[in-house]
């Protein structure tokens, strides 16, 4: 493969779709919403682990083989200097592996609030009133929004499931392969965040234009009956916004971001906090 392959990951709404918008006017890179390429990854995985009755017969290293032919196949011949991004929420539970793979990619991680995520996902729910959305399996997770909090927030879930392979992955081996990028540094000062993602993944700097930001695939969207789950502004602004939710939901998740903890991990941090203190 001759593409250079870095990762993003992290937690849903969180920039994960500004970002890779804005990275793909860069004309040597390539990014996009999830792809089926982690799926495939797990299902090539389990077909050659012990739990295939075969898989005596498919030695360590054809192992390796096949799971970087899957990156091969799928990104298709790129030219030199090609680099491309792969977006999966759950890259983070495969750190092991990439780095096996991949021992120069890295993974860009987006993060943000539990609690803002909720409220981002809540403004939607009750933006498409008159949709029954499928983020929710029945009417009991879907009638009121402690209901919807607490199923997003299961570890099996929307939610919860990135937030536990990234918190695994922050604690690894393999943290420092991590860039996590708040969503509201990335929102208020997007040429810093770029420039810094730049820098961390060794790339020399491209102009980008943050008032024409484009990436328009509804399909996953319309898929998931979540009109505008995956939607960006043309232009990259911020603006503060009162909660939705309950005040006992704001202190209940707002907890939860684990990156902010003492002693901190060794993934790098880029957000608010961080950069001021680079700059004092």
């Amino acid at each position: 493969m001759q593409a250079n392959i870095h990762f993003i990951s992290g937690l849903p709404r969180s920039g994960s779709t500004l970002l890779a918008a804005l990275l793909r006017q860069n004309p040597r890179f390539s990014a996009g919403l999830s792809s089926p390429l982690h799926a495939l990854f797990s299902h090539v995985l389990k077909a050659v682990s012990s739990e295939n009755d075969l898989a005596f017969a498919v030695p360590p290293e054809k192992k390796e083989a096949l799971l970087r032919g899957l990156f091969d196949s799928w990104l298709g011949d790129r030219p030199p200097g090609h680099v491309a991004f792969d977006t999966n929420r759950l890259w983070t539970a495969r750190l092991s592996a990439l780095t096996r793979l991949f021992p120069k990619a890295k993974v860009i991680c987006c993060i943000r609030d539990v609690a803002w995520i909720l409220d981002s996902i809540e403004r939607l729910i009750r933006r498409n009133a008159f949709e029954l959305s499928g983020l929710f399996i029945d009417d009991i997770e879907r009638a009121t929004v402690y209901s919807r909090c607490e199923a997003l927030a299961s570890r099996d879930r929307l939610i919860g499931l990135p937030w536990h392979a990234l918190k695994e992955a922050y604690w690894g081996e393999h943290a420092d392969r991590l860039l996590l990028v708040e969503y509201d540094f990335l929102a208020q000062s997007p040429e810093a965040a770029l420039r810094a993602i730049y820098d961390f993944i060794g790339e020399p700097w491209f102009p980008h234009d943050f008032g024409n930001v484009t990436l328009d695939e509804p399909v996953m969207d319309e898929v998931l009956r979540t009109p505008g789950l995956h939607a960006i502004r043309p232009q990259v602004t911020w603006a503060p916004r009162r909660s939705v939710l309950p005040p006992d939901l704001l202190e209940r998740y707002g907890a939860c971001g684990f990156w902010n903890q003492a002693p901190p991990g060794a993934a790098r941090l880029l957000g608010r906090a961080t950069a001021a203190a680079s700059a004092a």
